[in-house]
């Protein structure tokens, strides 16, 4: 609960930074003033809700470090460039199609 507080406070600072109401930024995440107040006081709230304010209120890249990225390892991409093809391989050559006419 402790957390959610510190969250919602958070919130509440960045709203005021920005000098909207709580009316105004509740309209633009499409959602109550009353769900905003009860969020900047530390209730609990789901996470769309959640992602809708800080989207709202241009934060969503707090969320950044919680996204793991996929990276290559520098063994799989040697591994990757070792089966590559380097050369064409020599084919044996195919005989023309055989002509019914003489």
């Amino acid at each position: 609960m402790a957390i959610l507080r510190e969250l919602g406070s958070s919130l509440r600072r960045v709203r005021l930074n920005r000098n909207q109401s709580q009316q105004a930024v509740a309209d633009a995440a499409g959602i109550e003033r009353a769900t905003l107040s009860q969020i900047e006081h530390g209730r609990p709230t789901s996470l769309l809700t959640f992602v809708q304010l800080l989207r709202t209120l241009e934060q969503l890249d707090a969320l950044d470090a919680l996204v793991t990225r996929a990276e290559i390892s520098p063994l799989a991409i040697a591994r990757l460039a070792k089966k590559q093809r380097r050369n064409a391989s020599l084919s044996s050559p195919t005989p023309p199609p055989a002509s019914t006419e003489w």
